[in-house]
């Protein structure tokens, strides 16, 4: 059979999250609000058939990434076939549905670690409290901030999105977005969420703030009952820890009843790595590439 695509809509949320709701390894890339904020650059699309949700990127080039749905009552040694008789490469399966194709589909399948797309997961209870030795550049930083700077942390809604993207502005002037694909890319996506803030039930956001002034601000969702996914953060480098500030900040306080912080992938750049490696993952929510040879 023939699939079927339509370019991702603000409309498609309600049916593909019931369906994402489903999914039992449930991975940040794959929620609604990260495949909006993206699509723009993506160019994403989403077929159905099969009870389930079958996503692919267009920009550059075609990507298929792993279906959405109940992966445990599907039917794989039926519907991969009838879907893609002459086989398929999927990008970005979560582990659980890559076991999932291996044991039913046998050498059928192959799987490949996608070590770059794998996403950090930390203790929030770690990071809010950043006790021992592990954290203690992270605690030095966040001690710094504070004896420096007399700061709030709030949390934000709708009525503050122009705030938002006001301070978002600044950081990429000096950051020069419009210079760099990747951060032009990423402003844009930044703002197609905030924009549709109404639209996206459950978004998580706040701010510090020095003098009535936004240095810094998190924006982040529910995943799972116990797992909240940090999309985007950003402060103004000229106040020392404010990455460390806000990082704690906004899991002590818009956080605080989730046990697990999702801070997403390091997309293979090494700066990024180390980075998120330097605040201690205590686990990898892991992908894969899975080719169906059909």
């Amino acid at each position: 059979m023939s699939l079927t695509f339509s370019p991702l809509s603000i409309d498609m949320r309600g049916d593909y999250t019931s369906l994402f709701e489903k999914c039992t390894d449930k991975t940040s890339d794959y929620t609604f609000v990260n495949i909006w904020a993206w699509s723009d650059e993506r160019k994403y699309e989403l077929a159905f058939a099969k009870d389930l949700f079958w996503p692919r990127v267009t920009n550059p080039a075609p990507v298929y990434w792993a279906p959405v749905g109940d992966w445990e009552a599907a039917d794989w040694e039926r519907v991969l076939p009838e879907v893609f008789p002459q086989g398929m490469t999927f990008d970005r399966v979560p582990e659980r549905l890559a076991q999932l194709w291996g044991e039913r589909l046998g050498s059928r399948v192959a799987l490949e670690e996608q070590r770059s797309e794998w996403e950090y997961v930390y203790s929030v209870e770690e990071l809010v409290a950043l006790r021992g030795n592990r954290f203690h550049k992270k605690k030095n930083l966040l001690k710094q901030f504070k004896r420096e700077y007399v700061s709030e942390y709030k949390s934000l809604g709708r009525d503050d999105v122009e705030d938002i993207l006001e301070m978002q502005q600044l950081w990429c002037e000096w950051k020069s977005c419009d210079d760099i694909p990747g951060l032009r890319a990423e402003n844009h996506a930044i703002s197609r969420v905030l924009k549709k803030w109404d639209c996206l039930p459950g978004l998580l956001c706040g701010a510090l703030y020095v003098k009535d002034y936004m240095v810094a601000y998190a924006v982040g969702e529910p995943m799972t009952d116990d797992m909240v996914v940090v999309h985007f953060e950003k402060g103004l480098a000229e106040y020392k820890g404010v990455y460390q500030a806000i990082n704690q900040g906004f899991l002590e306080n818009s956080c605080s009843g989730f046990k697990w912080a999702n801070r997403e992938q390091d997309m293979g750049e090494e700066g990024v790595r180390q980075a998120k490696e330097s605040y201690n993952p205590s686990h990898f929510l892991k992908k894969y590439r899975a080719v169906w040879k059909g």
